[in-house]
C-alpha cells in the first residue's frame, strides 16, 4: 500500500536514493533495515555528523535527506537521518529539539500508516510541542514554515482521510 501525501507535486530536496523497501515495524515479513542481514541498510556505517547548528540546515544532506524520506512515505528512515542531525545539535539544544519533534512526527505517520492512532496523536501532540518551542522572527525555521506545517500535521490527525503531509522546505 502506497501512502497518499498533500503537496504531491513538491520536488526532491537530494539526489540521493531511497532505500529499496518502507520499514514498517512489527510487519514480519519486510525485515529490519539494521538488524536483519535482508535489511535495506544491515552492515552500513551509522552516518556522523560533527555538529549541526540552525545556518546549515541547506547544506545538511542527512537533514534534506530526512525531508525526502519524511515526503516519501520512508518515515522510519526519515527518524534515522535526522537522528545523525539531533546528536550533531546536541539533544538539550533549541535546533536539536525541533529535529527531536520532526523525528517524533516523523514516528507519528509512521503509527498513523500503521492503524496505531492512540501512538500517531500522541506523537504528533509531542512532536509539535517541541517544534513550538522555537523561536523564529519570520515564522520559519530551518526552512521550515512551522505554523502552515502545524497546521497540515492537525489538519491530517484529524479528518484522517489516509493524507500524509510534506515539508516544503523555504530556501531565503
Amino acid at each position: 500500500m502506497e501512502p497518499t501525501f498533500t503537496n504531491p507535486e513538491l520536488s526532491r530536496y537530494t539526489q540521493i536514493s531511497f532505500p529499496s523497501y518502507r520499514y514498517l515495524p512489527f510487519q514480519p515479513e519486510i525485515p529490519h533495515p539494521r538488524n536483519d542481514p535482508a535489511g535495506h541498510s544491515y552492515g552500513q556505517e551509522e552516518d556522523y555528523l560533527p555538529s549541526f547548528v540552525p545556518a546549515d540546515w541547506r547544506d545538511c544532506a542527512p537533514y534534506l535527506y530526512g525531508i525526502d524520506l519524511f515526503n516519501h512515505g520512508y518515515w522510519w528512515e526519515a527518524h534515522e537521518a535526522w537522528e545523525t542531525v539531533w546528536m550533531a545539535a546536541g539533544r538539550d539544544t533549541g535546533h536539536g529539539n525541533f529535529v527531536q519533534g520532526l523525528i517524533q512526527l516523523a514516528g507519528a505517520q509512521l503509527k498513523r500508516f500503521t492503524g496505531v492512532s492512540r501512538g500517531a496523536q500522541m506523537l504528533t501532540e509531542t512532536g509539535i510541542a517541541k517544534l513550538l518551542l522555537v523561536d523564529s522572527t519570520d515564522g520559519i525555521y530551518l526552512g521550515i514554515e512551522v505554523m502552515s506545517f502545524i497546521d497540515e500535521l492537525k489538519r491530517c490527525l484529524r479528518e484522517d482521510c489516509g493524507e500524509f503531509p510534506r515539508i516544503e522546505l523555504h530556501f531565503p
